[in-house]
């Protein structure tokens, strides 16, 4: 596998996902972007013996974007402190269709998880088990059938913005599990984690990381329009 770094050094390092990727192993067996990710380390910094790489948070399988690592033990404690006290801002991109009723809005639900079937089922007023799942969301470019969303998370539950826009009557693009009616080539989805932004674990300096949208057809266009605009 080819990695896309597009951040580094001693104590964090980020990736920028393809769809296809798998963040840590699970019951497939594929070999998951953490061992990817370590043997990288070990390669170009001619480490003996294990790396050790933290992981602080998770990017579903579908989706694309940035995944970032922590490079010691230090960095993974401070980072898991960050995302626990929503330190970190991240956004998200998504395609969906069809276009949302308003441009803009906040979105307040229930969401809650069945395990067997790896799915969020949203509700509007609190129900047993159910967990409150906060988002923002605005337009920021338009095609004849599809629209681009930047969403930002309030709260990290459970393939939320994949439920809570499905909910709203606008799935993602190619998300068959949430309404999709058709399924994308590479059998990801069209969310994207677009950037990251946070106080950096040991040198306190503000950090902002942006991965490239994947190439394909409809996001290039989407990022040219934004270009243009």
């Amino acid at each position: 596998m080819k990695l896309e770094v597009i951040y580094e050094d001693n104590h964090i390092i980020a990736i920028n996902k393809s769809a296809s990727d798998i963040v840590q192993g699970d019951k497939t067996g594929d070999t998951p972007l953490l061992d990817y990710v370590k043997e990288y380390i070990k390669l170009k910094y001619q480490k003996p013996g294990n790396v050790f790489l933290g992981l602080p948070h998770r990017l579903d399988r579908p989706t694309s974007g940035i995944v970032l690592f922590a490079r010691t033990s230090k960095a993974l404690s401070r980072l898991n402190d960050m995302f626990k006290d929503k330190d970190i801002k991240k956004i998200y991109w998504a395609i969906v269709s069809p276009s949302p009723e308003k441009p803009e809005a906040d979105l307040e639900h229930f969401l809650s998880r069945n395990e067997k079937q790896n799915k969020s089922y949203v509700f509007d007023e609190e129900k047993p088990q159910s967990k409150r799942a906060l988002l923002h969301y605005k337009t920021i470019a338009k095609s004849d059938l599809y629209t681009l969303l930047e969403v930002e998370l309030k709260t990290g539950r459970h393939h939320q913005i994949r439920a809570q826009l499905a909910h709203i009557g606008c799935p993602i693009k190619g998300d068959l599990k949430y309404g999709a009616r058709r399924s994308n080539p590479d059998k990801g989805i069209c969310l994207h984690a677009r950037s990251i932004q946070f106080s950096h674990p040991t040198t306190k300096q503000m950090i902002y990381i942006e991965a490239p949208v994947p190439d394909t057809k409809l996001w290039k266009y989407f990022e040219q329009n934004l270009n243009e605009g």
